[in-house]
């Protein structure tokens, strides 16, 4: 992943999916990550990126999450942009 901080993030418990958007010549596109938080012996937070088999209904759920919410973001980008040459119509 980048450095690039997520545009979007769900959650269900310790189980967390990232939303990142990239940009390029052909448009944003998406990409996610699923992690799960701990905390060690000490107390100090580590993700992971390693599920039990109790975890993998929620990666299952945040992942059918994941995809909706990226098609809103989708539909949004088309929306705003159909928006923008509408009034590049109007100004000419």
């Amino acid at each position: 992943m980048t450095n690039q901080a997520p545009i979007d993030k769900l959650y269900d418990g310790n189980i967390q999916a990232s939303i990142f958007g990239n940009s390029s010549e052909n448009g944003t596109f998406y990409s996610v990550q699923l992690s799960r938080t701990y905390t060690d012996d000490q107390g100090k937070y580590h993700n992971a990126s390693s599920f039990s088999g109790t975890e993998l209904l929620k990666v299952a759920r945040l992942a059918h999450l994941a995809y909706d919410r990226i098609a809103e973001l989708r539909a949004a980008a088309r929306q705003a942009g159909q928006a923008d040459e509408a009034e590049q119509s109007e100004a000419a």
